[in-house]
């Protein structure tokens, strides 16, 4: 048997009686090796549907989680091209979409490819195409702020599936369900969730499925400080997952090895193989692990390092990993990390207070968010509103019954008797506790005097989900830092300033009409939010802006680059095409000469040219894909309005956290009202007023 890479001809004289498109679809997999393509031209279908579409929808993916499956890509970009049905071309597209997230530069392809995908499956009216397209536009943009939409698309999820009888999306959407309930802090009903996607799977008799339920039953355990039980369920993870030839199952059980052995305090091993991970995936933050192992095993200087190299990085990023690795780095920055530093993570972490830290598909859970908020404020000497986030973590981990994360809480939080409870939870566990003293007190420059402060309002109970940033209705695709939603953030005090501080109570000049008109309007530098007959006073930012331009035209739309732009709806500047005509034209051109010459060196055999021209042709593809929208036309630039939308969204989220606070009746109606995205409304929800007056 020849072992040798053959050309498509030959390869094609090796597959007698199959089509040349699909030959070359093989040829694009298999890299043209006789074996897996004998292999995979007996898979071909009868040919009631396009055989390449068919071919590529089959066709496993070969690389674990976050890994590109780059012969997988060939074949779904050239499924692509052809000319589909609209319910096969949208499966393409989320598939593709999916698997280009081990690429943290597609981000703007996978929107694209996402949006079609979606648009094309829900105008064509099958149930099983939009069922797909959902799941895959959850995994493909991937956004930490997005809990609750992943918790309603995973029940529409789920309803379609079962009406199309699509057993294997169903399953993906319980586990949907379970991830979102676990990311907003209800793990009861999380547990539940994992409970019917096991039991689902198990009537598919899906092993992988089974391997998935053990890894996070081992999750749960070492959240609640059950340490051996978390060894025993890790190696059954192990045993199960290889069985079922999950391809995550290594670093499934390499993750959960490593929280065991930092809970007992044996970080050192794990960095070297987190470090490997960090080179073999760039851009998905694994570097920010390493940092907080790295201040686990007392090696503060170099984890600061770390914090140094990868804060712009994370804070610019989004995706699976980037709550986490923000979370790891907040940690590490409470070690030492300079004033502007904590201070980003501080604002990035705020929208997600109440939460948990979690990892993907809740492979790893580290925490309540306000563990590491009330670290960032106590290195910032903000010593109320730390407690304040301690009080609340602790309450959280109380509630959840989370003793291993309590016991590390109760260490930080420093109330009186709170450490000798926290070394007798500790020793019970096996646990091993942090013993070194608090680093000093970070500087934050400021200008101007300093706010008066008041006591914080007693944080609510129950999971916080009402705390989440206004409701999305477009996942996010990049992420900007924080600060560049709040120029003045140094100069100024933040939004959890003026949490700790509390909101100056004012009168406005004329009382308002008692529930029948609620108004929002500037006094001097800062505004009146007179809603009832206790007007509060707010310091200036820019998400207040957005919102009186929302609230002076309920139910209409207006496009977050026109909101940032003037703030009331003034439109910017037109953007130009990414590639007009002419360039169009010539990377057409281009692609047809790629076309011919790979034709002539799969004719000579001319593997590793062939090879080279492959990899020019796709990367013109893409190029010109990212530039193009539906139907070949000119897509507009993009990263504007992107990053308005990103910035609005941003902004608008720290008004709420701010009047959760001052105004929750307030606060509560807005998350029921604001409708975020490419396009921002006030649609008037339950709770609010007759009228706006702003």
């Amino acid at each position: 048997m020849q072992s040798a890479p053959l050309s498509v001809d030959r390869l094609g004289a090796l597959l007698p009686g199959v089509d040349r498109a699909v030959v070359h679809a093989i040829w694009l997999v298999t890299g043209g090796r006789p074996g897996p393509a004998r292999e995979l031209a007996a898979t071909v279908g009868d040919g009631t549907g396009d055989p390449v579409a068919e071919l590529a929808l089959r066709v496993p993916s070969r690389t674990g989680f976050l890994i590109p499956d780059v012969a997988l890509i060939r074949l779904l970009e050239t499924a692509a091209a052809r000319p589909l049905p609209a319910a096969d071309r949208a499966r393409v597209l989320i598939r593709l979409a999916r698997e280009l997230l081990g690429d943290p530069s597609s981000t703007g392809r996978r929107e694209a490819l996402v949006d079609e995908a979606v648009a094309l499956a829900r105008g064509h009216g099958d149930e099983r195409a939009l069922a797909r397209a959902l799941d895959g536009r959850l995994h493909a943009l991937w956004d930490p702020a997005a809990a609750e939409d992943r918790l309603a698309s995973a029940a529409e999820i789920v309803t379609l599936a079962r009406a199309a009888g699509d057993a294997e999306i169903e399953l993906r959407g319980l586990l949907w369900r379970f991830t979102a309930l676990a990311e907003l802090g209800d793990l009861d009903a999380a547990e539940a969730a994992l409970v019917t996607y096991g039991r689902t799977g198990e009537l598919l008799g899906d092993a992988a499925a089974a391997a998935v339920v053990l890894s996070r039953q081992a999750v749960f355990a070492l959240a609640r400080g059950e340490l051996a039980l978390a060894a025993r369920l890790t190696g059954e993870v192990e045993v199960a997952g290889r069985r079922a030839g999950l391809a995550d199952t290594d670093r499934l059980t390499a993750s959960l090895r490593g929280q065991l052995a930092m809970l007992r305090g044996r970080p050192e091993p794990e960095i070297a193989p987190l470090r490997e991970l960090a080179r073999q995936l760039p851009g998905h933050f694994f570097g920010a692990t390493v940092a907080r192992a790295l201040v686990a095993a007392g090696r503060d200087d170099e984890a600061l390092l770390e914090l140094e190299r990868l804060l712009p990085a994370v804070l610019a990023g989004t995706g699976p990993r980037w709550l986490g690795a923000v979370a790891d780095l907040a940690f590490t920055a409470a070690r030492g990390g300079p004033a502007e530093a904590v201070r980003a993570l501080y604002e990035a972490l705020l929208p997600y207070r109440g939460r948990l830290v979690v990892w993907g598909c809740a492979n790893t859970i580290t925490g309540p968010v306000d563990d590491l908020l009330g670290r960032l404020a106590r290195r910032l000497g903000r010593v109320a509103e730390a407690l304040d986030h301690f009080d609340r973590a602790v309450a959280q981990e109380t509630r959840l019954g989370a003793l291993a994360w309590l016991a590390v809480t109760l260490h930080a939080r420093q109330r009186p008797g709170d450490r000798d409870r926290a070394r007798s939870v500790a020793a019970r566990l096996g646990m091993t506790l942090d013993e070194r003293p608090e680093p000093a007190t970070a500087t934050e420059p400021r200008t101007g005097p300093e706010p008066p402060r008041y006591a914080n309002p007693a944080p609510a109970p129950g999971p916080a989900t009402t705390e989440e940033p206004a409701a999305t209705e477009e996942p996010a695709a990049t992420e900007e830092p924080a600060a560049t939603e709040e120029p003045a953030a140094v100069e100024a005090p933040t939004a959890a300033e003026e949490l700790a501080a509390g909101e100056r109570r004012v009168r406005p000049p004329e009382p308002a009409p008692d529930g029948a008109e609620w108004r929002l309007y500037r006094d001097g530098d800062d505004w009146i939010l007179a809603a009832g007959a206790d007007p509060v006073r707010l310091r200036d930012v820019r998400g207040l802006h957005y919102l009186r331009a929302l609230l002076a035209v309920p139910g209409q739309e207006i496009e977050a680059l026109d909101l940032v732009a003037g703030g009331a709806g003034l439109r910017a500047a037109p953007a130009g095409p990414l590639l007009d005509a002419a360039a169009r034209a010539a990377y057409r051109r281009r692609l047809a000469e790629l076309d011919a010459r790979l034709d002539a060196a799969d004719r000579t055999g001319d593997v590793a040219g062939g090879a080279d021209l492959t990899r020019e042709r796709t990367a013109l593809l893409a190029h010109l894909r990212a530039a193009t929208g539906a139907g070949g036309r000119p897509r507009r630039h993009g990263a504007e309005a992107e990053r308005a939308r990103i910035n609005a969204t941003r902004a608008l989220s720290t008004v709420l956290t701010r009047l959760d606070a001052a105004a929750p009746l307030v606060a509560l109606h807005l998350r029921a009202s604001l409708r975020t995205g490419a396009r921002l409304r006030y649609q008037p929800g339950p709770g609010g007023p007759a009228r706006w007056r702003v």
